[in-house]
């Protein structure tokens, strides 16, 4: 597009690595619960990875930030109904920060933004590969 010239463009996409795997959207209620009972008590390390793009000079920076997730023990009437409202086949490892599963989620070790999605101290470092402060992208 002709107006993007000079935009950044920022990409981000995460798996929930669990016993080697990486486990990304569960694809039915079916999936999600049985997710969810593997977790329960368990830690996983949920990958994000991030990509950034200069439209004005073609020049990209990507990385992966890893942060170590802690899963409560929700009973099986509590994974039910978290299953049951849909947000867990919506979002990467069934699970989210800032949804209806937090109270399920005993801890975690890093970045929390990372696991809504997005590192902004990896975004900063991305940008500064390509040469821009992130202060450069505040508005006044």
């Amino acid at each position: 597009r002709p107006d993007a010239k000079g935009a950044l463009v920022v990409g981000c996409d995460s798996v929930l690595e669990l016993d080697g795997q990486a486990l990304g959207k569960p694809a039915d209620a079916e999936e999600a619960t049985a997710r969810w009972k593997a977790m329960r008590g368990r830690a996983g390390v949920l990958q994000t990875g991030h990509s950034v793009y200069d439209t004005e000079s073609g020049r990209h920076a990507s990385a992966v930030a890893s942060t170590v997730v802690r899963f409560g023990e929700p009973t099986d009437a509590e994974i039910a109904a978290y299953v049951a409202s849909g947000e867990p086949l919506h979002v990467a490892g069934a699970f989210t920060l800032d949804g209806r599963s937090a109270p399920f989620i005993d801890g975690i070790d890093g970045d929390h933004g990372n696991v809504i999605g997005l590192s902004l101290p990896l975004l900063r470092r991305l940008l500064a590969e390509l040469g821009v402060g992130i202060t450069q992208l505040w508005a006044d």
